[in-house]
This record gives structure tokens, sequence and C-alpha cells, in this order.
């Protein structure tokens, strides 16, 4: 399972608390806890100030006080608990699938299951709500997609198309079709028109 983790695990940058203007980064690395800090200010003390940066294995940042301190203190508690759990070896694996590997596996989900998956992030939700992710729920319940189904999934949206009744579908494609079939009419009336002045 390790073997899936990318080099970097969590990366986020951001501006110390106020009034300080000075920019940090923290980088938390398959090995390693990174923060680097860039010092903004106008006072000429700190004009020639070079960028700074600390780099601890997750073992040493475990028991390193004054690294969590700074932690907390730019980027908060949860952010902390965050970096504590990666160094602690508890990865969530599940946010680091592709999304064409979680739509496959949220298609054969309960529909309850879906809606509960989809409050739990923000990626959840987008996923959740995805018109691939309706397509695919929708061919595995249907025996057979028409090209008229899909022509009329493109119009209303696979979710819709879903969980709308049969007898509603069949009245949305005989529409379609007839729409179809005078729009067809209409072109060929307009072909045989001849030109005025002519």
């Amino acid at each position: 399972m390790a073997s899936w983790l990318p080099e970097t695990l969590f990366e986020i940058v951001g501006q110390g608390p106020a009034p300080s203007k000075d920019y940090y980064q923290l980088l938390v690395t398959r090995f390693q806890v990174i923060f680097r800090w860039w010092k903004i200010s106008l006072r000429s003390e700190y004009r020639s100030a070079k960028p700074g940066e600390t780099k601890e294995t997750h073992e040493d940042f475990l028991e390193k006080s004054h690294l969590q301190v700074q932690i907390a203190l730019v980027f908060g508690s949860k952010i902390l608990d965050y970096v504590f759990n990666l160094c602690e070896g508890k990865f969530d694996f599940l946010e680091r699938l592709s999304d064409s590997l979680l739509l496959n596996i949220i298609s054969y989900l309960d529909l309850e299951d879906i809606a509960r998956l989809s409050q739990t992030s923000r990626r959840f939700a987008k996923l959740c709500m995805s018109e691939e992710l309706w397509e695919q729920i929708v061919r595995s319940s249907c025996d057979h997609i028409t090209p008229d189904m899909r022509a009329l999934a493109q119009d209303m949206g696979w979710r819709r198309m879903y969980f709308t009744n049969k007898l509603q579908l069949q009245r949305h494609l005989r529409k379609r079709k007839q729409r179809q079939g005078s729009q067809r009419k209409q072109s060929a009336l307009d072909a045989h028109v001849p030109a005025p002045g002519k």
C-alpha cells in the first residue's frame, strides 16, 4: 500500500497570523516534514533576510514541540493533527485514488451511501454529482441504451434521467423525436423555397 503514495504527501502555503506578512510553506514528503519561511517586511533590518528552512524526519517531528508550535500558529491545529497522522503512517488511501477509479467504485454503492459520501468532502460531493458517475449508474441499470436515450441524456443530464420514471422518459423521447421531425421538415421546406428575386 505504501508504494501507492506519491513522494509529496501534503503541501500547504500561507501567511503568518496578523500583523505578520511572512510567507510559509509546509511540505510533508514520504520521509520528511519540511517547513520553509520567507520574511516579508519594509523594515531595513529584515530586507536582507534570507528564506529559512527546517527539515525533520517523521520520527523527529513527532518529538520536536518547537516545530509543532510553529505549524499550529501558522496553519492551525487541524493541519497539525493531519501532519501528525501522516507522520504516524495513518494515510487516507481512498483520497489518493484517481477520480476515474473512485467513480468506478462509487457506481457500485447504494443511493443512500452515495448521498452520505457526497457530504464527506468537496471532492466526493463533486464526484457524486458528476455526469460520468450517473452515466455509469444508468448504463449498469439498463439493458440497452439507445441512441435516442443517449441524446436525451445529453439534453437533460444522466442524473436527472436516472431519477425520471419510465413513462416520463418515454414522453420526453417522443417529444424529442417530434421536435427533430418538425425541424427536418422545416429544413426540407427551406431548401425548396426559391430565393427572392428568382
